[in-house]
């Protein structure tokens, strides 16, 4: 509300628009010397520094700005062009955006980066400083958020009318370090400093409800119309972020929802005294979007995660209908032809019966209406194949936070179990199982259901995980609407993991094959003509080991370990969890370990193991596995029998930058998940770009990065596959026995035997025993025991490759000449193509 008094700094201008004079202005020069002269004003006027400013913080300030003008200029040509175009949009709900460092990607995309870099000399600076300067953006917790931030730069550079909606945390993902072989957390606040590439969007804040009731007035009409009352609100601000496209003049956005307190309090109880109490409530909303994915194993936890969730989803899609009635007006008419909403994940699974709000309770639609517009704009990624991921909440939580959702949610679960009984009639126990609400003594809101019943496609990431989603966790549904299911295999952008994080690689690879890879990675496939050729192979040996040389000079500084860069570099970075399997590699590292030990090292490769990533704060057994990982390391590294030949590091705090220098530098890349748990894997994906050699089960993507080499070579030579497949990994839990299989392989009984004998831990006994006990397990869903002996034996056919140097390097040019299929420019083309189907839009000047 406005007062005639109170200045608002919002309200519209008295004109009906602002003349052209107020912002049209000359372009900005591309050149050095434009660059160096803005770099130079904005340091000295702006920022305010002169002679005595000794921090590098202001330099790169100064050059971020000068940048984010340049990107202004293209953001706005590339709105409008939408605009005069009418263009059909997809807008991205991810409750993760893992952006890492944003200044590298935006001098590559914008084609700046040599006219930077001699600016900046000119200026007495390094780009290289400036860019270590910048915080990792790190709004996510693992492959899920890294995904859509490539996915967003692949939407830019294809030109696609694609918005990205997330949450701006003040608290990203936490801080890692090890203490006493134990993980500690620290925040990360990664915006203490500010964040100089977003632009704040005030006057398009948004209102959101929480708690409160419904109340229901039947109108003049005769229709019964809902009003969500006594609600507490918190205020969505808006912070946008430039996605620029790889050198084409398209800047997309991604917009990021801040939480904010409203400006009314109870005046009652400030008038009673209380003015605390009162004025605490209000500020509380802004802890909404503090911190990322709050622990949710305590009842606090879980309210305010959900707060989150429907928090992206209520303000994303009333914005999206804001902007649909201020070109179009309050015609829906055409609402579902021009939208599409990609939910990625369940995380924004409340968009589904928000929209159903928005469009009845606000836009005073009829259900039917409404329905038809919700479920032909909903399109669902699915994320997992463990049931435990897929989320549940409370009913009781629900109802009392979301209330009117909650209404919406029975009439949504009443009409389709409706269909379902047409379909198979008196079969209650489908009825059951595919019901929203999972019936019990605490009922549960099952929002993947929901998901799937208000989308209209249905899609997983990877050829594996979509046919167990059909066949097993979705199969109910599936059959049902078998039309509604789909693949679309992940993939990565090669503009910052493969052109930005390795500069040398790709130089190399553009000298040979020239740089239409870029925005073409399947041209990669050129490589393979020059893999027989030494001298390539020699070029591209040297290229290997001077990032080698970088990345043990990581490991160096994080962990105090020296490794060789002649050795085979051994890494396995992921998120720390049972069903990945570090265990497996530990028991490995012991295995080797023992050898040393006992005079077995005939024919040995000295190796080097590197496992890094995150353990879940409430996971114990992550923890337990970060803890054994360190303590076989100091055993290890600590050992003057074992010297050079052998070392293990646990790399702390591993995030986006930390990939952008170890995806170049690794020679064998660990994925080795139980088959059928992976949904699909991109750190694979990286590893294989930049060279890296697979070791791992058929799961996930592993098995497409597996036929890709095939169709290249016509053979399995260049993959070290393992393992039980899916199919055998469900046969072989009904009769599983790892205690007969420890007793019939004498080299885990010997290392099952070091770990139990406590020689890992001499200080603290008992503390690897849930590890011990669960591979011991015939329980162990992960089969871990199961799967070491095949594990050993493509361990030693590692060895065996690398100590032929021509051999490994001709293997490490077909990985890479094969992976094209994995750019997310390709697996944006197929969401357009089957989900979205958006017309591209070029940009002109």
């Amino acid at each position: 509300m406005d007062y005639p008094n109170t200045p608002n700094p919002l309200r519209p201008l008295r004109a009906s628009k602002p003349t052209a004079e107020l912002f049209r202005l000359p372009e900005l020069g591309m050149d050095g010397d434009a660059l160096a002269l803005d770099i130079r004003r904005y340091f000295a006027y702006f920022l305010g520094r002169d002679r005595h400013c000794r921090s590098s913080h202001y330099p790169y300030l100064a050059l971020v700005l000068s940048l984010r003008d340049r990107l202004m200029e293209r953001w706005k040509r590339t709105r409008y062009a939408y605009e005069e175009q009418d263009a059909k949009h997809a807008y991205y709900l991810s409750l993760e955006f893992l952006m890492g460092r944003a200044l590298n990607n935006a001098l590559l995309n914008l084609g700046l980066g040599e006219t930077t870099e001699s600016a900046l000399r000119r200026l007495g600076l390094e780009v290289e400083e400036l860019i270590d300067v910048e915080h990792d953006a790190g709004l996510g917790n693992g492959g899920l958020g890294r995904l859509a931030a490539c996915f967003l730069d692949s939407c830019a550079t294809l030109q696609l009318p694609v918005m990205g909606y997330g949450i701006r945390y003040e608290y990203g993902m936490f801080r890692q370090h090890v203490e006493n072989c134990r993980q500690m957390e620290e925040p990360d606040h990664w915006l203490r400093d500010g964040n100089p590439w977003e632009l704040e969007r005030p006057e398009l804040t948004r209102r959101i409800q929480y708690y409160g009731r419904t109340e229901f007035q039947r109108g003049a009409d005769g229709r019964l119309r809902a009003r969500w009352v006594d609600s507490h609100d918190v205020l969505a601000v808006p912070y946008d972020i430039p996605i620029p496209g790889y050198k084409n003049d398209t800047v997309n956005v991604l917009r990021l929802w801040s939480s904010a307190a409203t400006d009314e309090f109870d005046l009652g109880e400030f008038n009673a005294g209380s003015y605390t109490e009162s004025v605490a409530a209000k500020n509380a909303a802004e802890n909404i979007t503090m911190v990322l994915y709050p622990n949710d194993a305590s009842e606090n936890g879980k309210e305010l995660r959900l707060k989150q969730q429907y928090f992206l989803a209520s303000a994303s899609l009333q914005d999206v209908l804001y902007r649909w009635e201020h070109y179009h007006g309050p015609d829906y008419s055409r609402f579902a032809e021009k939208n599409c909403f990609q939910l990625n994940d369940t995380h924004p699974s409340c968009a589904v019966p928000e929209l159903m709000r928005l469009l009845m309770d606000e836009h005073d639609m009829e259900w039917d209406q409404a329905w038809t517009i919700t479920s032909r704009t909903m399109a669902y990624t699915n994320h997992t194949l463990l049931p435990e991921a897929l989320e549940k909440w409370p009913v009781r939580l629900f109802g009392q936070l979301l209330p009117r959702l909650l209404e919406i949610i029975y009439e949504i679960n009443a009409r389709f179990l409706t269909e379902v009984a047409r379909r198979w009639p008196g079969d209650n126990d489908r009825l059951a199982r595919m019901s929203l609400i999972e019936e019990g003594p605490d009922p549960q809101v099952r929002m993947a259901y929901l998901a799937i019943v208000g989308s209209y496609s249905v899609n997983g990431v990877a050829e594996l995980h979509s046919d167990l989603l059909r066949q097993g966790l979705f199969r109910d549904f599936f059959e049902l609407w078998p039309h509604k299911f789909n693949n679309k295999t992940n993939g990565v952008t090669q503009r910052r993991w493969l052109a930005s994080a390795n500069p040398s690689l790709a130089g190399l690879v553009t000298e040979t094959l020239g740089d239409g890879w870029i925005t073409r990675l399947d041209e990669l496939r050129g490589l393979a003509r020059h893999a027989d050729d030494p001298a390539f192979r020699e070029r591209w040996r040297a290229v290997k080991r001077a990032n080698k040389v970088r990345l043990a000079e990581m490991v160096r500084r994080d962990c105090g370990v020296a490794f060789d860069p002649d050795a085979l570099f051994d890494v396995q970075v992921k998120r720390i969890h049972e069903y990945k399997r570090q265990q497996l590699n530990l028991l490995h590292a012991i295995h080797l370990y023992a050898r040393l030990k006992n005079g077995e090292a005939g024919d040995w490769t000295p190796r080097c193991v590197l496992i890094g990533g995150k353990a879940a704060p409430g996971y114990f057994m992550a923890k337990r596995i970060i803890t054994l990982t360190c303590k076989v390391a100091e055993m290890i590294n600590g050992d003057p029998e074992v010297g050079d030949r052998l070392k293990v590091v646990f790399l702390p705090n591993y995030r986006v930058s930390a990939m952008e220098v170890i995806a170049p530098g690794t020679d064998l890349s660990e994925q080795i998940s139980t088959a059928g748990k992976e949904a699909s894997g991109t750190g694979n994906m990286k590893f294989m770009m930049n060279g890296a050699v697979t070791i791992g089960t058929l799961d996930g993507a592993n098995i497409e990065i597996r036929e890709e080499l095939m169709k290249l070579t016509g053979n399995d030579d260049n993959f070290f596959l393992f393992g039980l497949t899916a199919e055998e990994v469900e046969a072989a839990r009904h009769h599983y026995d790892p205690n007969a299989i420890i007793e019939a392989d004498p080299d885990l009984k010997r290392v099952m035997a070091l770990l139990e004998s406590g020689h890992f831990n001499h200080l603290e006994p008992g503390l690897f025993d849930p590890i011990i006990h669960a591979i011991r397990s015939p329980h162990d869903p992960w089969l871990v025991a199961a799967d070491f002996r095949a594990y050993v034996d493509a361990q030693d056919r590692a060895d065996a490759a690398y100590r032929d140097g021509e051999r490994w390097t001709r293997m490490s040019i077909l990985n890479t000449a094969a992976s094209g299929k994995f750019s997310t420019d390709r697996t944006m083309r197929d969401y357009n193509a089957e989900i979205w189907r958006l017309t591209p839009v070029p940009v002109g000047r």
